[in-house]
């Protein structure tokens, strides 16, 4: 039996006073679409971001392809967010 591509295991992310994430857990399984719906303040984003190591849980262990998620992994991962993340006060430099 072969294991899930993307697994999450009792993850937990707090931000001061908010639990964005509860003892999230879940298998992706290889091979699959899947999708990550929710109303606005569930968790989505940030769970994303821990996928996608922008950010770390403060509990629990991702897994891609059964091994822990590690920096080498990040190449093998696509993510195009919403707001493309450019800094407003950063000029462009053309050569």
């Amino acid at each position: 039996m072969s294991h899930p591509l993307l697994e999450t295991r009792n993850v937990y992310k707090r931000y001061t006073s908010h639990t964005a994430l509860d003892n999230v857990s879940l298998d992706i399984p290889q091979g699959q679409i899947f999708g990550l719906l929710g109303p606005n303040g569930a968790g989505k984003t940030s769970l994303i971001r821990i996928i996608n190591q922008i950010t770390a849980p403060d509990e629990g262990e991702v897994l891609l392809n059964g091994e822990p998620l590690h920096p080498k992994h990040i190449a093998d991962i696509g993510y195009l967010p919403e707001e493309r993340g450019l800094y407003k006060k950063c000029r462009l430099a053309i050569n």
